[in-house]
């Protein structure tokens, strides 16, 4: 597994996760001159709609339009993700070849397991992929362990800060409806999911505006980060644009 390296790599569970997540940030990044790279840890065969072959292609054509330089599925068991040694080495060779400086990856305070496992995964593995004789066979070296972001989806969690997303709203959610099989279609001939409801890609676009306004923005991507940030200028930081009602 070869890589140059990248500045920012998002690791979640299914093929459509992190576009749902994380891809008006992603998009942003990329256009500050950042690396990024998205990691799907199954092929999402369980899903209701589509096949693991359809969603492959949507996951490659999502993959160009985000500008991502790598995306990769690790293949890991669809509805049956845990914390185990493979998904924990899995992860842990990922991080080591492409060396991000930066992780997102699910809240664990999350309803569906694969997504709650998969950030416990990429926590533990980003902290093993700093220990020299962990998989020490596999012939990687060690890396400095990522700043690691999870998008808050529930009311419950605060988020540590909120991304402006505002001019790549159309683009993140071109991203999102390439993954055409599990999206709203009118001519859509599978059994009706939550997400393939039609108010449900609304509800995305409503998120980003309700987050927008919480910095006095559009829209924006909310995150939460368990450490404490270290924040170089904190006047830089307060100063930004931002709601005193939220």
């Amino acid at each position: 597994m070869e890589s140059n390296g990248l500045d920012v790599l998002a690791i979640f569970s299914h093929p459509d996760d992190a576009e749902l997540s994380v891809a008006g940030t992603l998009l942003k990044l990329k256009s500050l001159g950042y690396r990024t790279g998205i990691v799907d840890m199954t092929r999402g065969e369980m899903g209701t709609r589509g096949t693991p072959e359809v969603r492959a292609e949507e996951a490659r054509e999502a993959a160009r339009l985000l500008g991502l330089d790598v995306r990769l599925n690790l293949e890991l068991p669809d509805g049956h993700l845990h914390v185990t040694e493979e998904a924990r080495r899995a992860v842990v060779r990922v991080l080591r070849a492409y060396r991000p400086r930066v992780v997102f990856a699910p809240h664990w305070d999350d309803p569906h397991p694969d997504h709650a496992n998969t950030s416990r995964i990429v926590r533990e593995a980003a902290r093993l992929a700093t220990m020299r004789r962990y998989d020490e066979h596999h012939g990687q070296e060690t890396i400095r362990m990522p700043a690691i972001a999870h998008p808050v989806h529930s009311r419950r969690v605060v988020p540590s800060f909120i991304v402006d997303v505002s001019d790549f709203v159309e683009q993140k959610m071109a991203a999102i409806r390439a993954h055409a099989s599990q999206f709203y279609r009118p001519d859509a001939d599978e059994p009706q999911t939550r997400i393939s409801r039609k108010e449900f890609l609304e509800q995305i676009e409503w998120r980003m505006r309700y987050y927008g306004a919480l910095i006095g923005v559009a829209a924006g991507e909310a995150f939460y980060v368990h450490e404490a940030l270290n924040v170089d200028d904190p006047v830089a930081l307060l100063t930004r644009p931002m709601n005193i009602y939220s």
